[in-house]
């Protein structure tokens, strides 16, 4: 069975770092893309970056204002993705949620949530002091 698991979440405030980690298992991870897709309060859910099997990366313009600060990457041997985040603002309050692509052996990775499959339960951000 697909299972993912987000973990690193929790309160942090303005200015912290923090990284997120998503295990993964039940699928050959290393032929699927992952994602990280952020919902804050009150919004609909955005990609915040994704990555190929073989470690392309692909940051979504629905998070322009984090650019620079934050950086996806995946370690195959482990079956984990990560979402290192820096500077952060409240604004970056959210539930975060990792997923796998629908399809396997992608080149580049896609960024929009409808191309996501499987999907962890999320772990929550706070941004606060």
């Amino acid at each position: 069975e697909v299972q993912l698991v987000e973990s690193g979440g929790g309160l942090v405030q303005p200015g912290g770092s923090l990284r997120l980690s998503c295990v993964a298992s039940g699928f050959t991870f290393n032929i699927y893309a992952m994602s990280w897709i952020r919902q804050a309060p009150g919004k609909g859910r955005e990609p915040v970056s994704c990555i190929s099997a073989d470690g392309s990366v692909t940051d979504a313009p629905e998070v322009d204002s984090m650019k620079g600060r934050y950086t996806i990457s995946r370690d195959n041997a482990k079956n984990t993705t990560y979402l290192q985040l820096n500077v952060l603002k409240p604004e970056a309050t959210a539930v975060y949620y990792c997923a796998a692509a629908q399809n396997p052996y992608l080149w580049v990775a896609h960024c929009p949530a409808d191309e996501y499959a499987h999907w962890g339960q999320g772990t929550q951000l706070t941004v606060s002091s």
